[in-house]
């Protein structure tokens, strides 16, 4: 069994001499689970983040399709090979069928582009961390597996119609203001300008509010979310500070296409 961190398993690792050599060792597998006199069988292993399905067939002289239980040692082959076979410039596949004909004839189609023919749908968490695992422009991300639109993002409130910071928020818990402002500091920068803003709770400091954008792939917000918390302990408005709870205090990675929909959030409400 193959383990983490060893180099064959980084993402895009495997030369094409490797790949071959690991798509005949999936046949030879395959070939020793089909029962006697099989003539042609199909295998497809389907996969989108963590969820996974793996689905067999004999095919009869008539055509007909019979369900066959596949070798579940196939599936960690097969997820060594999306990974090996990854590329930065188009991601990886996210389906593969193997076709396989008495005596020794077999074919492989790989598909990255197409939703594979799911037996149960994925999790929503899946797409994104399919994104983070093997990111890809975005112009070699489908439809299907595009994160859902900008909408869905949501902006972290920080001024009140005066233009001054929204200061009447549940207190935060002590312990829990560090961790927070780092959340919101460590957050991936889509935007930023090279000028700092005015502090507007106290006018008379040098300019030193973060011009800058943050998402964590759920939320948006504006680097002066973090700065009025860490100067003068201004809470983030609180559903802001339950999403950040809830992921343990720690930032997800955000993968290309969700922080180009993060700016076109941003700036799409800047010309507003």
């Amino acid at each position: 069994m193959s383990q983490p961190g060893r180099p064959h398993d980084l993402p895009g690792s495997l030369d094409e001499a490797t790949q071959q050599q690991l798509i005949q060792e999936i046949g030879r597998l395959i070939v020793r689970s089909l029962p006697p006199g099989w003539r042609e069988a199909t295998v497809e292993y389907r996969a989108l983040g963590d969820h996974q399905e793996l689905v067999a067939q004999l095919i009869a002289p008539n055509g007909t399709a019979v369900p066959l239980a596949a070798p579940p040692e196939a599936a960690e082959l097969f997820t060594r090979l999306r990974r090996g076979m990854y590329q930065p410039d188009r991601g990886t596949w996210v389906s593969a069928l193997y076709r396989l004909e008495r005596p020794g004839s077999y074919t492989v189609d790989f598909n990255g582009d197409y939703e594979p023919n799911w037996r149960t749908a994925p999790p929503p968490a899946a797409f994104a961390d399919e994104l983070s695992r093997f990111p890809r422009p975005a112009a070699a991300t489908p439809a299907w597996l595009a994160p859902g639109p900008a909408a869905q993002l949501r902006t972290a409130e920080v001024f009140d119609d005066s233009g001054r910071p929204i200061t009447e928020r549940p207190e935060l818990d002590p312990a829990e203001l560090e961790p927070i402002a780092d959340y919101l500091e460590r957050a991936p920068i889509v935007l930023a300008a090279r000028s700092y803003d005015t502090d507007r709770l106290d006018p008379n400091r040098s300019p030193a509010v973060p011009m800058t954008f943050h998402t964590d792939g759920s939320w948006v917000w504006p680097g002066a979310v973090g700065y009025y918390l860490r100067q003068h302990g201004v809470a983030p408005e609180a559903d802001l500070v339950a999403h950040i709870r809830g992921r343990g205090f720690r930032v997800p990675e955000v993968a290309e296409p969700v922080r180009e929909q993060a700016v076109a959030l941003i700036t799409g409400e800047q010309r507003a």
